[in-house]
Formats: structure tokens, sequence, C-alpha cells
């Protein structure tokens, strides 16, 4: 698997509204040009929404 690192994520997710649906920002992120592994850790994150990009980068990264 590929390391992503938090600005990894940031860019995947440049352009999200928060709160967001977990699926909303999946598809911001496929549509960013982000990398599989890091589509992948956003999809089975414990959280279906999020208030902020703080919760997501916490959900991401957190579960490894």
């Amino acid at each position: 698997m590929a390391e992503i690192s938090p600005i990894d994520l940031q860019k995947a997710l440049k352009g999200a509204d928060y709160p967001a649906d977990r699926d909303d920002l999946v598809a911001l992120a496929k549509s960013n040009g982000a990398d599989n592994t890091l589509v992948q850790k956003l999809t089975q994150s414990g959280s279906k929404k999020f208030d902020g990009p703080n919760e997501v980068q916490k959900a991401v990264f957190d579960n490894e």
C-alpha cells in the first residue's frame, strides 16, 4: 500500500463543503484524482458525516 500524507488528503478534498457526507467526500476525492489508497481509507473510515477537515483527517489516519 502506498503511503499517504495529510497533504495528500487536503489536496484530495480541495473544494469540500462541510458538514459533508462520507460518500460525497469519496466522490470529490476521486474527481480530484486522489490515490486509490486514500480513497479506500476514506471509504472505510468509521464516520458517515464530517463537520470539518480535521474530523476527516482523524478518521483516515487514526485507523492505521
